[in-house]
């Protein structure tokens, strides 16, 4: 059974990692790997073209300090130079731990949804699927704008949300994406129990390591038979149908 991590961080590994996850992944079909930065969407540019089995996508990490103006005009004109090499745009949205730890000013979260909107715009102009850190409260305002631009390829890496947002993301076709946490979080288990399979993907986003069985472990691709178990139990289905439905969900979303 093949899988494809969904949302991986693969440029943060070492050359040394890089090589081992690629080397030990018969079971992986594909990596999408997405960017932190501009110097995080050139080493991912590289790695895609280095390695066949990987994927790019192109974008800014909100939970950090907003770019300045010249390194904003930087990352979108390379982005828009290299554009057809990506997959997607992204990991990009909005800020939700650090506004919940007090460290951005209400401003600096207005400018954090201004430098989204335009990802989104150049997300819709590029027509290519946009990957979105968007979690509780934050992830309805991204639902506004998205639906302002009639986006329809969003991804919701690693969602966390209420009720009345798994809806309104349903409803919209928009896709989740699952981590390992998934094995001993029961609000993951809970977001997974109502969000249709044929909605979802399943990533690591590593090097972030995790909990449970996997505490002290380098985290690897591989990790994610142990969510598509888990998935499995909850949606009462056999693993080879849920992994399988995952792969072609991914394939579908990403046209792999």
């Amino acid at each position: 059974m093949k899988m494809i991590d969904a949302h991986i961080h693969l440029d943060q590994y070492s050359d040394k990692e890089i090589a081992m996850i690629l080397d030990d992944a018969n079971r992986i079909e594909a990596l999408i790997s997405v960017s932190f930065n501009l110097s995080s969407c050139e080493r991912n540019l590289q790695l895609l073209k280095k390695y066949a089995k990987v994927y790019g996508a192109f974008g800014y990490h909100p939970e950090q300090r907003l770019p300045s103006d010249s390194e904003k005009n930087d990352l979108f004109q390379w982005i828009c130079s290299n554009f057809d090499e990506m997959i997607a745009v992204g990991e990009v949205g909005l800020p939700y731990y650090l506004r919940k730890d007090g460290k951005i000013t209400r401003n600096q979260f207005e400018e954090h949804i201004e430098l989204l909107n335009l990802f989104i715009q150049k997300a819709k102009k590029w027509e290519k699927p946009i990957i979105l850190h968007a979690v509780y409260d934050d992830a309805p305002i991204v639902c506004d704008y998205l639906e302002n631009y009639s986006i329809q390829k969003a991804h919701f890496h690693w969602f966390k949300g209420d009720l009345k947002t798994c809806e309104r993301m349903i409803k919209n076709g928009y896709y989740i994406s699952v981590t390992p946490d998934i094995v001993y979080e029961e609000e993951i288990q809970k977001i997974v129990k109502i969000y249709p399979i044929d909605q979802m993907m399943i990533e690591t986003d590593g090097p972030w390591p995790f909990e449970g069985p996997f505490t002290g472990k380098m985290t690897h691709p591989n990790m994610m038979a142990d969510s598509i178990n888990m998935i499995a139990r909850i949606k009462n289905l056999t693993v080879n149908e849920v992994g399988n439905r995952l792969l072609e969900n991914t394939k579908h979303f990403y046209q792999l």
